[in-house]
């Protein structure tokens, strides 16, 4: 973790440690010498894919736990693989959760997902050219998604329409369309 303009991060205390995830206590030190706590939640980052068929995203249904509903969503997951190049993890979920591999893969950006608690850091990539894999679902989540195909055109009503609610697979879905456009 580093240090911003005017701020330093002088202590850190553990708080949790629940496998991918961690949780510390900072206290962070400004130029006047004023202390103050915050609370970070540590996460190994992630990969999003957005796959595109012809002019078809290739999304999931999957059922989260924290929101209490299925999500329409572009295939992600954590960087858990000690080492494992952002664009291989890429493919790996991609595998597990649609069954295809991407020959072709395009970074569209980076970001951080909620940068207020979190170091939670994402690449953002656009697969092409899929080939066909045996689906390798890891999860009990995974195994029961279902994969869906939905026209790049009917983006703009799934989001109106509140059909499309997940952060990550509308700036996914929304950059791809436009790179793609571009081509």
């Amino acid at each position: 973790m580093t240090d911003g303009p005017g701020f330093r991060v002088v202590g850190a205390e553990p708080l949790l440690d629940a496998g991918f995830l961690s949780v510390s206590r900072l206290r962070v030190r400004d130029d006047h010498g004023e202390e103050f706590e915050r609370h970070v939640v540590h996460h190994p980052g992630a990969v999003v894919v957005v796959p595109v068929i012809d002019d078809d995203a290739i999304l999931v249904r999957q059922w989260r736990v924290a929101t209490g509903r299925a999500l329409l969503e572009v295939p992600a997951g954590k960087r858990d693989v000690d080492g494992e190049p952002p664009e291989a993890t890429a493919n790996r979920e991609l595998e597990e959760e649609i069954g295809y591999h991407a020959v072709r893969l395009e970074p569209l950006c980076e970001f951080y997902n909620s940068p207020g608690f979190s170091d939670e850091y994402t690449h953002l990539f656009l697969a092409t050219e899929l080939e066909a894999r045996t689906r390798a679902a890891v999860s009990a989540e995974e195994a029961a998604m279902t994969i869906e195909r939905v026209p790049l055109t009917q983006l703009d009503a799934l989001i109106r329409d509140r059909e499309l609610v997940d952060a990550k697979s509308i700036i996914g879905l929304l950059l791809a369309r436009r790179h793609l456009d571009s081509r």
